[in-house]
């Protein structure tokens, strides 16, 4: 008897993701530091710069016509960019990821045909908005280790059922007496109660949500769609122990119909 499992696949996806994200956390660390190392511009030429008003981004007359933002394009490019678009089939610029990443009003900041300066507040504006990525980053990373363990816990349920229901069917039904048939039906509907524990248990956990510290937090549930998008169901525990309830329904049955004629 073969029972669709989908749980070791989901498990496979959620250790290759952790290190994903991982690796992103660690990009967005060395592109803080680096960023911190720069020298912001304090030159009366260069403090003029940027101005926000309804959210488009202008140069002031003051604006140095140097490219003082350079080594932040540089460092976000070799750090950031990389595991952005790992995933992206066709190309994007450096400052299409750039926005993606932070945002539009920094995006413009950034540019080269922007001609910023790199000013006191926009270094703070571009440390805070990265900071503030590494700690979703941070706080995915702990879930997707919630949600591995979960799945752990949920495997390691099905396995035993599976291993069962494949031992007892080395035994045909015909070789049992009504006592052994009675045991049988029993321990079905034991499976069958605890499928729907483990299928309660991860509604459960899909309410919860990993938070690192106050910074940022991440509801089990939005890691769904972006975690098993490409897997054909939507939720691996679920699918896998309602298709295991069933096949000990159905087994149930077929015990039941030898009870009755015995009886």
């Amino acid at each position: 008897m073969v029972v669709d499992t989908y749980i070791e696949q989901a498990r496979t996806r959620a250790r290759s993701e952790q290190e994903a994200i991982t690796e992103m956390r660690d990009a967005y660390e060395a592109f803080i530091n680096r960023v911190q190392k720069l020298q912001s511009e304090q030159t009366p030429s260069s403090m003029a710069g940027l101005t926000t008003a309804g959210g488009v981004t202008h140069l002031s007359a003051d604006a140095s016509n140097t490219d003082g933002c350079r080594p932040v394009r540089k460092a976000f490019a070799e750090t950031i960019r990389p595991h952005s678009v790992a995933d992206l089939d066709e190309n994007e610029s450096l400052l299409e990821t750039i926005c993606e990443e932070f945002t539009d009003t920094i995006a413009v900041a950034l540019a080269p045909t922007t001609e910023a300066s790199f000013t006191p507040d926009l270094k703070r504006m571009v440390l805070t908005e990265a900071q503030s990525r590494r700690a979703e980053a941070t706080a995915l990373r702990k879930a997707l280790e919630r949600e591995e363990a979960h799945l752990d816990e949920a495997d390691g349920a099905v396995d035993d059922i599976i291993t069962w229901i494949v031992d007892a069917n080395e035994t045909p039904l015909t070789d049992l007496g009504f006592d052994a048939l009675q045991q049988r039906h029993e321990t079905l509907a034991s499976h069958r109660d605890y499928c729907k524990e483990v299928g309660r248990d991860r509604q459960e956990f899909f309410q919860k949500t990993t938070n690192n510290g106050v910074d940022a937090g991440v509801r089990h549930k939005s890691l769904m769609p972006y975690l098993y998008q490409d897997f054909p169901v939507d939720h691996p525990v679920l699918a896998t122990v309602t298709t295991l309830d069933e096949t000990c329904q159905e087994c149930q049955r077929t015990v039941r119909d030898h009870l009755v004629r015995r009886g």
